[in-house]
């Protein structure tokens, strides 16, 4: 493998300077058919300093028979459509969310480009021009860790020898370090506190919804889970429920999110004594559904925020001020302030059923993180501490000394 100064093009007509370009001739392990030779191949670069990384990167590559050559190597949007197809047994709504990461933020800018041409200085401009666009900090983490999931799927069919992603470790770990400490559930921002779950339940007399908030409240179902749970899953008996399968967005009945979804989750009293009275109700489907709507069918994420949650946050008063433009809390033609639902999404019970069993009796179950990530059906405890972590009891002063004993 050899670098060498070249001249590039002709000089300038105006100041005569001749421009010159790093040449780095090497060759590969195939042969030429003909005479049997090893193939030989150049790459240009503008400077000797980035002659040299890339030689020095290449010639490892070669040597374990991972190099893709410049002038094989397919572009960043092939690749992209070659990994689309390899998706086909994922969820419509993941691989939907895939599709449109491609087709408005990577190829638009990185579809034309080979994918021998990926640097690490590109991937990060890349990043830069994704947000000066206004795309979110979460949108740009989102279509980076696809972009590395499309490298890695190059990586695996021979495409290219490595995925420049990853290669961003440092930058990784310290986006990794604020994800976690953004990532943290705050109590009255994420997490409803009990006052307002109390209040909620409250003013919650339709038996639907009353059975409905309870078994997310307390047996801290996702939204999926709870559109997608059958009678034939609720044992009465035994007090438990059995998450066996969930509905997505598109109302299409599936497996759980996860393996570890799987599971068996206790049923309060309470929560079990509002079921039995919304069995002699609940309207009657194929699909035998706990919740469905009026025709037995899965209900739909949309009609669960806007016709019961929201609603029933409003009748319990656990509002905010709605803000101005200019960041001020709005009033109405008459002066009053106008207010929306303090929490607005359904995950906040799936948040307090988790805070419920991290807290100390009599709040709370005195549950340790394992016992929680399992009922929560988390995929590794790692994301119940993670987001959760910081809820767990810390011991007072009072009880340190009584830990000590009479002697220290």
């Amino acid at each position: 493998m050899g670098i060498r100064k070249r001249k590039w093009g002709p000089k300038d007509p105006v100041t005569g300077e001749q421009k010159w370009k790093w040449v780095v001739d090497y060759a590969t392990t195939e042969r030429d058919e003909e005479t049997g030779r090893l193939k030989r191949h150049i790459k240009t670069f503008d400077r000797k300093k980035d002659a040299d990384t890339w030689a020095a990167e290449t010639l490892i590559n070669v040597k374990k028979g991972t190099h893709t050559p410049h002038s094989k190597s397919i572009t960043v949007q092939k690749a992209g459509e070659k990994w689309l197809d390899s998706c086909d047994d994922l969820e419509r709504s993941t691989r939907d969310q895939y599709q449109q990461h491609l087709k408005f933020h990577i190829n638009p800018l990185l579809g034309a480009l080979k994918l021998s041409e990926l640097t690490v200085p590109i991937v990060s401009d890349w990043q830069s021009k994704l947000r000066k666009a206004g795309r979110s900090p979460a949108m740009v983490r989102k279509v980076t860790t696809s972009l590395s999931t499309l490298l890695s799927h190059a990586m695996e069919g021979g495409d290219i020898a490595q995925n420049v992603v990853k290669s961003m470790s440092s930058r990784r770990k310290k986006r990794k370090v604020e994800r976690r400490a953004k990532r943290k559930a705050k109590a009255g921002v994420d997490i409803p506190e009990p006052n307002e779950i109390d209040a909620l339940l409250q003013h919650t007399t339709d038996e639907r919804w009353r059975a409905f908030f309870l078994v997310a409240i307390r047996c801290g179902l996702r939204s999926s889970e709870l559109r997608g749970l059958r009678w034939l899953d609720v044992d009465l008996k035994k007090s438990e429920l059995h998450v066996r399968q969930r509905a997505d967005r598109y109302n299409r009945i599936g497996n759980p999110k996860s393996e570890d979804s799987h599971r068996v989750v206790k049923i309060p009293p309470a929560t079990l004594a509002a079921l039995k009275t919304w069995k002699l109700q609940c309207p009657r489907g194929e699909l035998g559904l706990v919740f469905p709507n009026g025709q037995g069918n899965v209900e739909t994420h949309s009609n669960i925020i806007e016709r019961g949650l929201i609603p029933a946050w409003e009748r319990a008063g656990v509002t905010k001020p709605v803000l101005s433009e200019s960041g001020k809390p709005a009033r109405d033609e008459e002066g009053r302030l106008i207010v929306e639902a303090k929490y607005s999404g359904l995950h906040a019970l799936r948040h307090y059923f988790v805070s419920w069993c991290l807290a100390r009796p009599p709040v709370g179950r005195g549950l340790t993180l394992k016992e929680t990530s399992e009922l929560a059906g988390h995929s590794n405890i790692a994301i119940t501490a993670d987001v959760y972590g910081h809820l767990l009891p810390r011991d007072d002063t009072a009880q340190l000394a009584a830990a000590e004993g009479k002697f220290g």
